[in-house]
């Protein structure tokens, strides 16, 4: 590590954690369409939220200096069966902390995860500006990007905020083989020990 380059530790979020994941979130609802929720969760339904993830997914956090700084979570695609090996992805990190990199060690902690698990396909559903403006870039699209998604479905004016309407793009990314006899995924309680020793995820 360089001299005065801050160490960042990856661990799983627990639902105790609430408040401290809102307080990233929240500039985000409210001086952003990345996200296109209007009200900022409470911390009892963001903590449901938690909780509801873990049951089947891994939820973690970055921390640099004692701060929870950023966060990453993997969700249901879809709920039939038949998607099973499909994930809906999702990062935020505090807004004064972005462009370091931070963003690409959780994703890539995230995807280790997914792929102990035997997910197969990441999906990213991302605001997509007909012209960048004050509430929008295409900055979330370009980092998905790097890290390998590709552009699969865009929707037109689907989502109306700030008195303006923005489009909805799907960028996926495969992480493992699509086979005939595909295995079952495990849940993330079966991989968590192994999670924790192979990639030190407190």
């Amino acid at each position: 590590m360089k001299k005065n380059e801050k160490e960042t530790v990856i661990r799983i979020v627990t639902p105790d954690d609430a408040q401290l994941l809102l307080d990233i979130y929240a500039p985000y609802v409210l001086h952003t369409a990345i996200t296109f929720e209007y009200q900022v969760p409470t911390v009892q339904e963001f903590t449901q939220r938690i909780r509801k993830t873990l049951t089947r997914f891994p939820y973690l956090a970055a921390v640099q200096d004692g701060k929870l700084i950023g966060y990453a979570y993997a969700g249901t695609f879809h709920d039939r069966e038949a998607y099973d090996w499909a994930v809906e992805t999702s990062i935020y990190v505090r807004q004064d902390c972005r462009r370091a990199g931070l963003g690409r060690r959780l994703y890539q902690a995230l995807e280790d995860v997914l792929h102990e698990q035997g997910i197969l396909n990441l999906n990213a559903c991302i605001a997509y500006p007909r012209s960048e403006d004050e509430f929008l870039t295409l900055d979330s699209v370009h980092f998905h990007s790097h890290l390998g998604y590709r552009m699969v479905g865009r929707f037109s004016q689907c989502g109306y905020k700030f008195n303006r309407w923005y489009d909805m793009v799907w960028m996926e990314k495969h992480i493992g083989p699509h086979l005939q006899d595909q295995p079952p995924v495990r849940s993330f309680d079966q991989v968590r020990t192994v999670i924790a020793q192979k990639y030190q995820i407190e």
